[in-house]
């Protein structure tokens, strides 16, 4: 990778953090004063903002950075979009389920007893266990259209997003008490 590159990766991973944080920091916002008893509207707040954050902004982000990192030729940008479409498709089906999650989480958060700790955990597991089985499927379907170099350079492209995207989920959720 040339210089150039990186600094097209740490220009757009920055835009994408900047423009996520900024997206959650707006949603999250409450008014000076708010009681204890606004906290189930501020969970909720913070669920629209995952679900907006999990959905339309980023995966417009996504697409801008991946257009940006990835400077696709015409032949390969023919062939690589439909097949992404189709992974953000399964993607998206794995992030409801996520956020089912998020929700039973956020719902449950002032009562959770052990037994629904482990659930949420092992759910939260398997989900994981699922995206990795889905990055690794579609790492096999993008190598088999464009080159492995390629289909690596999104390889490393998505993983950074998602990490990002993850770092933000998990850092705007309350621990377990």
């Amino acid at each position: 990778m040339n210089a150039s590159t990186h600094v097209r990766l740490g220009t757009a991973l920055v835009l994408v953090l900047v423009l996520g944080a900024l997206s959650h920091v707006l949603s999250a916002q409450q008014p000076q004063g708010a009681k204890v008893a606004d906290a189930e509207e501020t969970r909720e707040a913070n669920l629209r903002a995952y679900v907006e954050l999990l959905r339309s902004d980023m995966r417009a982000q996504k697409v801008a950075v991946i257009t940006e990192m990835m400077q696709f030729t015409e032949a390969e940008d023919e062939k690589f979009w439909p097949v992404y479409r189709e992974y953000e498709t399964e993607l998206a089906a794995l992030n409801n389920d996520r956020l089912a999650l998020i929700r039973k989480y956020a719902a449950s958060y002032d009562t959770l007893t052990d037994a629904m700790a482990d659930q949420l955990a092992n759910g939260a597991l398997d989900v994981e266990g699922r995206r990795h089985a889905l990055k690794q499927k579609y790492y096999e379907r993008f190598k088999s259209v464009l080159s492995p170099k390629t289909a690596a350079r999104f390889l490393q492209v998505e993983n950074q997003i998602l990490l990002i995207l993850d770092l933000q989920i998990a850092a705007s959720l309350p621990i377990v008490q």
